[in-house]
């Protein structure tokens, strides 16, 4: 795989590192790697469009496409699975290492609440359907890989359970962007507002979670 074709296309003058397309149009399928490198293993990419970026991937795919650049499908499969495999796997170590330090002394509020989401996925679904499952909600897919190695999950299982859902995820969100691009005539050129409907999408579950403790614990005040 030549760094050139990685590479698609040149650099501008300024990266949105929370814009697909720029990401992609700047970095290409390489830059897919890092990014989910960096949501799924460390905790400072809890911000980072791992979705939309897969997706956006996808789409742009579609050979004869009009987008910002062309990729390839086999170049993009290949390094959404590595950074996300490899991301998961490093959160995990980060965990073991001391996962629970690190996270005390955050102050985003969305990564604590990631961290209590993640640690209730793991009590109520078990190790193997929590660690699959975390994959597909964002901020809780960047903590709970950490902290399934605070909580002594084990490293046989966690890998087993990481490998299927990253590669259900990684795989499942470039292609469904392939397929929709190759059934749908000039779909690039409705780039932003699909991309923003993964974002809604994707972030639906967490807003949802939270609103839900937030109900909970209005009701727990009320009752005490």
């Amino acid at each position: 795989m030549a760094v050139a074709t990685l590479f698609a296309a040149s650099a501008p003058q300024a990266v949105n590192v929370l814009d697909a397309g720029s990401l992609l149009s700047t970095f290409g399928a390489l830059g897919i790697a890092v990014v989910l490198f960096a949501e799924t293993g460390l905790l400072v990419g809890c911000f980072l469009p791992g979705d939309s970026l897969l997706f956006t991937a996808g789409l742009l795919c579609v050979p004869g496409g009009s987008g910002p650049v062309s990729l390839s499908l086999p170049e993009v499969l290949v390094c959404s699975v590595l950074g996300a495999l490899l991301g998961a796997q490093v959160g995990y170590w980060i965990g073991r290492r001391g996962g629970r330090a690190l996270l005390a002394r955050s102050t985003s509020r969305k990564l604590h609440e990631g961290a209590d989401r993640a640690e209730e996925l793991l009590a109520k679904y078990g190790h193997a359907k929590a660690i699959v499952l975390a994959r597909f909600v964002p901020i809780v897919r960047t903590v709970l890989n950490p902290l399934a190695g605070v909580l002594g999950v084990p490293a046989r299982v966690f890998a087993l359970w990481q490998v299927i859902g990253g590669l259900v995820w990684t795989c499942a969100l470039v292609l469904a962007g392939y397929g929709l691009g190759s059934s749908v005539p000039n779909i690039d050129r409705y780039l932003l507002p699909i991309v923003a409907l993964v974002v809604v999408v994707s972030v639906t579950p967490v807003a949802l979670e939270i609103l839900r403790a937030r109900r909970s614990r209005t009701a727990s005040e009320d009752a005490g």
